[in-house]
């Protein structure tokens, strides 16, 4: 399946995030109208070296597609064969990551550093290209600093490489994940752009998702930390941008983690899943009354039985209380390129 043809009928994609785009949280966001959805980030040298946690990262399912995998690396033929692998496993597309700014992944000269050498990246480009037969996408950030936002060369790249399209998050490298993402430049690049371009950054409503998307006359834009506060945002935003009228109904949110929860342990031990149902119910109690105590109840608890119980008494409790906006909350920021 085309992950283009996908936008033209939900152009409202799941940012790939480390640590939470995992198997089992995809399948949750496709059930609740994401589009097309990517894998965390995938080293190709863990691909090289048979790494099982690394491989582990690439399972999906059929529920997901068009599903891409997500790799970053800086040697061409390393990236060329993992693009290979992820193709013999099925995937839909392979998507190269420029844009992550973590030290351990830049010092080597992969993710946002490639940014700062245009010519390897273009190597790497025609590299995977070559070697897959599926459509390639990166994702790239506006630049390594503010006086380096070299995006429209690297789109230009993108273009003559035959790449399907480019995602942009509106930060600088140096930027990290502070400030506000940049969209009169995403703007501005997408208007000069030879090829479809994708934006994000600091999408964390339905309403904006559908402005930012028209405003920038983007082809799609990708949501990532806003889904963490609302995991509704894709559906909501998927029926605004269709011109129908968002029904103010209160959330079932016990069933709905009660259904995140299922995938979870469908797909994780018991350790990683207490680690990642403390984690998406801090998420999801954003803005509610009493969501700080909470949290620190959950951080505190002995089992899965009991972060569970918790969940369901505090989301039972909500009520039609309507949600606040602590989208700059330390722990809602940060996890994606």
């Amino acid at each position: 399946m085309n992950p283009l043809h996908a936008l033209k009928t939900n152009p409202f994609v799941l940012a790939p995030m480390a640590g939470i785009t995992d198997h089992a949280f995809r399948t949750f966001m496709k059930k609740l109208d994401a589009s097309v959805v990517v894998t965390e980030l995938v080293s190709a040298s863990g691909i090289e070296y048979k790494s099982e946690k690394t491989l582990k990262l690439m399972s999906f399912d059929e529920t997901q597609r068009p599903i891409g995998v997500q790799l970053f690396g800086e040697d061409p033929e390393i990236l060329a064969k993992g693009a290979a692998f992820a193709e013999a496993d099925g995937c839909d597309f392979i998507d190269l990551n420029f844009g992550c700014p973590v030290p351990k992944v830049v010092k080597k000269g992969a993710g946002s550093a490639m940014m700062k050498d245009p010519v390897q990246m273009q190597k790497v480009l025609s590299a995977v290209k070559a070697a897959v037969k599926i459509p390639v996408t990166i994702k790239i950030r506006t630049g390594w600093d503010s006086t380096t936002r070299n995006a429209s060369e690297i789109c230009n790249i993108a273009y003559n490489e035959g790449m399907e399209w480019v995602a942009i998050h509106g930060r600088t490298r140096n930027q990290g994940y502070s400030g506000f993402a940049d969209w009169d430049f995403i703007a501005e690049v997408k208007a000069n752009a030879k090829l479809p371009i994708l934006g994000n950054g600091d999408i964390l409503t339905p309403r904006q998702a559908v402005l930012r998307l028209e405003q920038s006359g983007c082809d799609g834009v990708m949501i990532g930390r806003g889904c963490l506060k609302n995991p509704f945002i894709f559906m909501d935003a998927l029926s605004l941008w269709r011109g129908e009228s968002v029904k103010d109904v209160k959330r079932d949110y016990v069933s709905l983690f009660n259904s995140l929860k299922n995938e979870v342990v469908a797909h994780c031990d018991e350790h990683i899943t207490g680690i990642q149902l403390r984690k998406f119910a801090a998420w999801f109690s954003t803005g509610y009354p009493g969501a700080a105590q909470f949290r620190k109840n959950l951080f505190q608890s002995k089992s899965n039985e009991e972060i569970m119980t918790l969940a369901n008494e505090f989301f039972a409790s909500i009520g039609s209380v309507e949600q606040e906006d602590q989208s700059k909350d330390e722990f809602l920021m940060g996890g994606h390129g």
